[in-house]
This record gives structure tokens, sequence and C-alpha cells, in this order.
């Protein structure tokens, strides 16, 4: 682990922008951050404690999954992310079919239905009550006009060791009931999660080095000041270990003229990388940034 962490570390020290992350090997049990109680923007990364509290809400009987909602014309406005603000309003989806595609392609539409049937308030407390301390739920959608330099406050807030934590307690929920208790979900929905996590269709980084078939359960985001992705990772169905990354003050350009999000995603995938050769038995990768 003490070699990893040095590996992860120096994919980090070589890069023009700040990067935080936490890492758990769930196969020998340690962990280890790179400022990981540091809050970052979170960006769509927050989407997975939305989920999570929305489950909370179902086992509370405050929410029914198999609840219709019409999408309607207003629900588009000021949405950039995902692909329903391309569609023509007017169908009726599930409340689980939104939960889906707010994680699956990350679409704000349909996360957008979603907080207006939970509020921020609920979402804010289901943090706090699982131990998620540095996290701060602030905005159903972001406004499309956020500059590049926007201050923490005007965004939702989130550290690598809180989203670590939480992709821990889900893990744990599906067969501890303790863990599922902490969640206030059951041990099924710990597992719905996992699997809906697992379909996510954006892999450009933590899962962009694994194998093709690799099954990574995560949330990715994209925000103005950075990228950020976090989730567990699997090696022959069994977890290997949880990765969360966060990215901040990320230039629009590199010095070699890629642009600055390609070099997070590098950075990401050979971080990822390292964690499953390292933690799995692979042959080992070259160390160097």
């Amino acid at each position: 682990m003490d070699t990893l962490v040095a590996a992860l570390n120096a994919i980090c020290d070589a890069q023009p922008f700040v990067t935080s992350w936490y890492l758990k090997d769930l196969v020998g049990g340690r962990d280890a951050d790179r400022g990981g109680h540091v809050p970052f923007p979170s960006a769509s990364t927050r989407k997975t404690s939305i989920m999570m509290a929305v489950l909370r809400a179902v086992n509370q009987g405050r929410l029914d999954l198999e609840t219709p909602i019409v999408y309607e014309e207003r629900l588009r406005e000021g949405v950039v992310s995902g692909t329903f603000k391309f569609l023509t309003p007017g169908f009726t989806i599930t409340l689980r079919d939104a939960l889906v595609q707010m994680i699956v392609i990350s679409d704000n539409v349909c996360t957008r239905m979603l907080l207006e049937r939970i509020s921020l308030v609920e979402i804010n407390d289901f943090c706090r009550s699982v131990g998620m301390r540095d996290t701060m739920h602030r905005i159903a959608v972001p406004r499309p006009d956020m500059p590049p330099d926007h201050k923490l406050e005007e965004v939702t807030t989130i550290s690598a060791c809180d989203q670590g934590l939480l992709y821990d307690l889900i893990l744990r929920g599906c067969t501890d009931p303790a863990a599922a208790a902490i969640l206030g979900c059951t041990a099924g929905q710990c597992a719905f999660a996992i699997e809906v996590l697992s379909w996510q269709k954006l892999r450009t980084k933590i899962a962009s080095q694994l194998p093709a078939d690799a099954k990574v359960a995560h949330k990715g985001g994209t925000g103005k000041r950075g990228r950020m992705d976090g989730g567990i990772v699997f090696r022959h169905g069994a977890p290997l270990y949880i990765l969360t990354c966060y990215t901040d003050q990320v230039p629009l350009q590199m010095p070699d003229g890629l642009p600055g999000y390609a070099a997070v995603f590098d950075a990401m995938g050979r971080m990822s990388r390292l964690c499953w050769e390292q933690l799995g038995g692979s042959p080992p990768a070259r160390l160097a940034a």
C-alpha cells in the first residue's frame, strides 16, 4: 500500500492542477487519502447521495419508485447535462427511471424531477446522518452560465473521503444490516444502487484504463473548475477497491496544447490502473508519473 500511495501521489504531483483522492483496499482493508477531507466542487458525483437519499425516502414510505412523472417543457430550461433536454416533452416515466437516468447518463432533467420530490434539506440530513461531514448540497441543477472561477459556496461541495465513505456503506449494506441501517435503506436497495452505478455509461476517468469488461459501480462529474469520479471497482465479481478522485483549478489548455480535461482523464485512468494492478495481483505497471 505504501508503494501504491507514493505512486498515486507522484501522478498528482506532476499535474498543474489540484487533485484529492481516497482509496480503500477492499481485500486488505487498508485505506489512504490525499487531502481527503478538503471540500471540492462535487459536480455530478453528488448524484450518488441524491440516489441514496431517495431510496431512504422510499424505504420510509415517503416516496414510491413507481410514481409516474410527466416530462414537462419547464424541466429542461437551463439544463446542460444529459439527453432528455433534446427530447420532446409530454411523455411519462417513473421515479425509478428518473433515478436510473440521473446516474447512468447524468441527466439533469431527471435530477430536477427527483429534486422536486425530495428537498435539499432532506438530502443534507441524509449526508449528515451517515457521517458525510464535508458535504453540502446547495443547488438542484447548476446554472449554465457558472463561471470557471465560481466560489465553492455557489455549488454543492464534497470531499474524497466523504464520497469514499458513502460507497463503502452502500457496498457493506448489501450484506450487513447494520451498514444498511445507517443509510436508512434495505440490503436490496443497496444492491440496487450498486447495480445502477455499474450501468454508468461515462467511463472516461477511473474506468478508462481498466479492462473493458471490468465492473465499476461509479459516478463521475464535470464541473467548471475540474473533473471528478469515484466508485467501487470489482475483479472476478468481487469488490477490489474504492477510489474517489477530485480535481480543481484545471486549466483549459495544458502546456502541450491538449485540453486540461484530457490530462485529468489520463491521470485518473492511470491512478485507477495502478490500483487494479497493485491490489489485484497483476504484473506491476511502471510507477513513474
